[in-house]
């Protein structure tokens, strides 16, 4: 009998610690080597894998981040989520002044080859706009709809 209870007690063990691993072994040296020289530090890294890149999702200074990789290795681009006081001031001093009636609903930033672009979703109680900035010196609308009215 207890050889039956620590059976299926060291089951159930593996079986969790299969359900929490990171996916290492979906995902080639190469890649993780370089994610390895790219965000030393990085902590509690999920991979997933797509027919076209993989993505490493990871904490890195307390904030959460996410990765991108070709699968040849190559970094593609780095996403992290903001709050507006970390955009450019240009951008946030844009934003106050033509879009004073909307909340911020959403906001990310999006590195790559030394540029990045953020992308910003306002809101008001009629409308979703969507916009991507342009430099560091305005932003351009890329989506805007109106909102569904449910009756």
């Amino acid at each position: 009998m207890k050889n039956k209870i620590l059976l299926g007690v060291f089951i159930l063990i593996t079986a969790i610690s299969s359900a929490f691993a990171n996916g290492n072994e979906e995902v080639s040296d190469k890649i993780i080597k370089s994610f390895q020289k790219d965000f030393t530090g990085a902590q509690h890294v999920q991979w997933v894998r797509s027919k076209e890149f993989v993505k490493a999702s990871f904490t890195l200074n307390e904030q959460v981040v996410h990765a991108y990789y070709s699968l040849d290795g190559t970094l593609l681009g780095v996403t992290r989520n903001i709050v507006s006081g970390q955009l450019p001031m240009n951008l946030l001093t844009d934003v106050k002044k033509n879009y004073s009636k909307y909340w911020i609903t959403d906001l990310f930033e999006i590195a790559n080859h030394n540029e990045n672009v953020y992308y910003l979703t306002l809101e008001d109680s009629d409308h979703k706009i969507i916009l991507k900035s342009n430099g560091n010196y305005g932003w351009d609308t890329f989506k805007k709809e109106k909102k569904q009215i449910d009756n």
